[in-house]
């Protein structure tokens, strides 16, 4: 399969800028593969299409402020965005202290330049790790990481929302928009956006329903939302991103499964986690692990029935996941309908809840 086929044409005005008023508020594009039905609903109304023969997976986890502005000795503005510790962080505390992390602008760059943050965190520049801007460093600073950067870092919204005007007030909508209500373990660069709908209310009015809930937690990292670059979908090779999966939580999804409920998962990077987990182990089970799963059609999902998802950008792997679960045609068929109904696109945007997987053939 060729890269191009997944390639639409999206106006840039429907490109979201900013959230719906209220989470709950965002449209809901509502695809049932099996009938070849497309209806179109908001995401309040998700309380009306799940019952008590469902489990709804989430990924709880949470985003780190990990953009950071600083200057070189020299008084050069210097962008500094972490992508991930080498060795570990727990409680804030990364004993090796080094990261990958993008750097702009990155020709400016050279081995050991210090890039002063603030009085409390300096970046030591190591070495370049690849062409695309990613560079190896090392933090230099005293105490609990976390809190330092809670206290200079920004939450790191993807290029495509602009913030021409970064006043405080914005900063901390986005801090707080920018994050799921139920957002528990820091550790990603950027959100696992279909859960933003979610309110504690719905999760309420789920529960009272019967509807019965469990997390797992994957960092996402930069390489889910990078380009996919080859020619030829088959040679793209995905970025390792971590997860975690409790054993309260594997109880729950062997436990529903078992009985026959319907597993809808929240986001692409919960059904990476779940179909991860069972390529790994062949069940699923409490571990500690990493994902380097791509998936693209004709991959059978194992695990996951439902998906709740946002609209995905194009010629990327998330496309190409939401193409495999619901079918390449049908996926882009309501792609096309959700720009004539002029719905909003990508993190702060609209979603579908695709009902049910397509049956392989």
């Amino acid at each position: 399969m060729q890269v191009s086929e997944y390639d639409y044409e999206l106006p840039e005005e429907l490109i979201a800028q900013m959230p719906a008023d209220k989470r709950e508020n965002s449209r809901m594009l509502v695809l049932n593969p099996e009938k070849h039905t497309i209806e179109h609903k908001h995401f309040y109304d998700i309380v009306d299409l799940l019952d008590e023969h469902t489990l709804l997976v989430m990924n709880n986890t949470k985003v780190l402020p990990a953009r950071l502005y600083g200057k070189k000795d020299t008084g050069a503005r210097i962008e500094v965005f972490l992508l991930e510790p080498k060795g570990g962080v727990k409680e804030g505390k990364n004993e090796g202290k080094t990261w990958s992390c993008l750097i702009k602008p990155s020709k400016r760059i050279k081995p050991d330049t210090i890039i002063k943050i603030s009085g409390e965190l300096s970046v030591h520049v190591i070495k370049r790790l690849d062409e695309d801007g990613e560079w190896l460093a090392e933090l230099i600073y005293e105490g609990d990481l976390f809190k330092i950067l809670h206290k200079v870092g920004n939450i790191p919204l993807p290029p495509y929302i602009e913030r021409k005007l970064q006043t405080e007030e914005i900063r901390k909508f986005d801090t707080e928009r920018y994050q799921t209500v139920y957002a528990k373990d820091e550790g990603s660069v950027a959100a696992p956006t279909a859960g933003l709908h979610f309110t504690k209310e719905i999760l309420k009015q789920l529960e009272e329903k019967g509807v019965e809930t469990a997390y797992v937690t994957l960092n996402v990292g930069l390489g889910t939302f990078r380009p996919v670059k080859c020619e030829r979908i088959e040679d793209h090779k995905m970025h390792s991103e971590t997860f975690e999966i409790s054993e309260e939580t594997a109880e729950i999804i062997n436990r529903a499964k078992a009985s026959g409920k319907k597993l809808i998962a929240v986001g692409t990077t919960t059904v990476r986690t779940l179909e991860t987990a069972y390529s790994q182990y062949g069940c699923i089970k409490a571990c500690n692990s990493a994902s380097e799963l791509f998936i693209y059609p004709p991959y059978e999902f194992k695990v996951t029935d439902g998906l709740i998802t946002n609209f995905h950008l194009p010629k990327s792997t998330l496309l190409m996941l939401v193409s495999a679960f619901a079918g390449k045609d049908f996926i882009f068929e309501a792609y096309k309908e959700a720009v004539e109904e002029r719905y909003r696109f990508f993190s702060y945007g609209d979603c579908m809840f695709i009902r049910n997987k397509v049956k392989p053939t």
